[in-house]
């Protein structure tokens, strides 16, 4: 992962958390660390999705962060076919994208009968559906960072299966239990992952 696009990271020397924070604080550390101990296994996680980071270490430490400070912001996607076209007259946009959908003659039907017509009503139903399953969602992204995290620094731990099985069973118990006797430091940064997946309402950091 790109360290421009990202907002805060932990890095790993070995199983030891070396730093953890803001994307320049943590480059610097890595640096740092890495002039003086050029032999040592550096590990760095993005503290959200838990995606490996990659710092450009070329040259001092002063060169390390010039490149972070100039480099150009997370691209946006190119606007579709009906965003860029000129508007007319008319009612502004709003920020209503068109899309083909496609469905069943009974469907169009049901949808025509209901009060302000197809558009209004599915952009009804789909916001209903995104909010029931917004604390399901954030689940599984919670558990799939932990387990990013899990697999690259603890794959070969005791216990490491059976804590697998309780972060996707959202028994927060049992993996407490079973991530016990990994590296401290390794076991704290997987707890904070996992714990959003216990939690779902729970802001990352």
């Amino acid at each position: 992962m790109d360290a421009a696009a990202i907002h805060a990271c932990t890095a790993f020397a070995g199983t030891q958390r070396l730093a953890g924070g803001p994307v320049r604080d943590v480059a610097r550390a890595v640096k740092t660390h890495l002039d003086a101990h050029p032999e040592s296994q550096v590990l760095v996680f993005d503290n959200t999705s838990a995606q490996p980071v990659e710092f450009d270490l070329r040259g001092t430490v002063e060169d390390v962060l010039a490149r972070l400070d100039r480099a150009p912001p997370p691209a946006c996607p190119e606007p579709a076919e009906s965003e860029s076209r000129p508007r007319g007259p008319g009612r502004p946009k709003l920020g209503v994208i068109a899309r083909e959908v496609t469905l069943l003659p009974r469907h169009w039907d049901w949808l025509a009968a209901q009060p302000g017509g197809a558009s209004v009503t599915l952009r009804k139903l789909v916001e209903d559906a995104r909010r029931a399953a917004e604390g399901a969602d954030r689940r599984r992204v919670a558990q799939e960072a932990a387990y990013r995290f899990m697999s690259a620094m603890a794959g070969n731990a005791a216990g490491f299966e059976d804590a697998t099985r309780a972060l996707f069973a959202a028994d927060a118990m049992a993996f407490a239990s079973l991530t016990q006797s990994w590296p401290a430091d390794v076991r704290d940064f997987a707890r904070e992952l996992a714990s959003r997946a216990f939690n779902p309402q729970q802001e990352a950091a």
